[in-house]
């Protein structure tokens, strides 16, 4: 089932009203999303969580030298925001053809407006019924997942990290010393979006450690579920097998909340940290994946940071 809300204020009321507002999701294996238009008649989907506020599109500063898509910047109360042309970083408009519609959104410590057409209204969404697709042509693999709501309309929820990733570049993963017997430990990471997938395996393979993947939440937890079960009918200890699970909050068919919530619920993991990494960065999601038992949050994509976060994990446990 999905839920229809009424559009909030053209400024939300920032991470503490969203605690106090959505902890209730936390577990619930549902998400809001904000749907909207890029002047076609597919409709788009994009996490309410990333967005800060939806205002008409501002006066923009042209600026030389900018990535395709980027139309300019403005100043937002004292700061300098990039403004992407979602519909050109898609393919589906062309250079200059503004919308008529800004939202400013916060991903990965980083605040961009993304011009759309229109913006329509927030409805929540179960993940069990947000499908991976299997083929989308046309917009250059930027969808990450598709939901069909009650009345049939389908949403194509975009796979930001791979947006900016193409329109800026890639995250660079520095000198990352490696852990000394590296080969001994065993992570087991999920990410859907498959530029995530890439940087955290790098950050891995430079810290010298095994590691394993999944691609969405049930994923993980089928693998996870069967691991451990062979490892109880074996007589192994889990352990050997796996030494920390690093999880992506938003997820296709379960979320990063509910896969933590099993693992942290179920004492043959016992022992085993989680850490949730999530673009999701603001100090709400840090409460929700604190709720949700996780034992670090570490918001995409800082490599150091995040191979620190593993290093200490892996090494308190040896």
């Amino acid at each position: 089932m999905s839920e229809t809300k009424e559009l909030p204020p053209v400024e939300s009321k920032g991470p503490l009203g969203e605690v106090n507002e959505r902890t209730s999701l936390v577990g619930s294996n549902r998400m809001e999303i904000l749907l909207f238009s890029l002047g076609t008649s597919e409709v788009f989907g994009i996490n309410v969580f990333k967005v800060r506020e939806v205002t008409a599109t501002p006066f923009i500063t042209k600026t030389p030298n900018m990535p395709a898509g980027v139309e300019g910047l403005i100043s937002l109360r004292g700061h300098v925001v990039p403004v992407l042309s979602l519909g050109h970083a898609l393919g589906l408009t062309k250079g200059g053809e503004l919308g008529g519609t800004m939202m400013v959104t916060e991903y990965s410590k980083r605040t961009m407006g993304f011009l759309v057409d229109s913006v329509d209204r927030i409805v929540r969404v179960e993940w069990d019924r947000v499908r991976t697709p299997d083929n989308v042509s046309g917009t250059g693999g930027y969808i990450t997942a598709i939901t069909e709501l009650d009345n049939g309309v389908l949403v194509s929820i975009l796979d930001v990290e791979t947006i900016l990733s193409n329109t800026f570049g890639e995250a660079s993963v520095g000198s990352i010393p490696p852990i000394v017997g590296g080969h001994d430990y065993n992570v087991f990471y999920v990410d859907d979006s498959a530029v995530a997938r890439r940087k955290i395996a790098e950050v891995l393979d430079k810290l010298g450690v095994r590691h394993k993947f999944a691609t969405n939440g049930l994923e993980a937890w089928t693998r996870l579920d069967s691991l451990a079960s062979f490892a109880k009918q074996s007589g192994r200890n889990l352990h050997d097998d796996i030494d920390v699970v690093l999880v992506d909050a938003e997820m296709p068919e379960m979320d990063g909340y509910v896969l933590s919530r099993k693992i942290k619920s179920d004492r043959r993991f016992e022992g085993i940290p989680v850490i949730m990494h999530s673009s999701l960065s603001s100090e709400a999601n840090r409460a929700m994946g604190k709720q949700a038992g996780v034992d670090a949050y570490v918001a995409k994509f800082d490599g150091d940071v995040l191979a620190e976060t593993l290093r200490s994990m892996l090494l308190r446990n040896a």
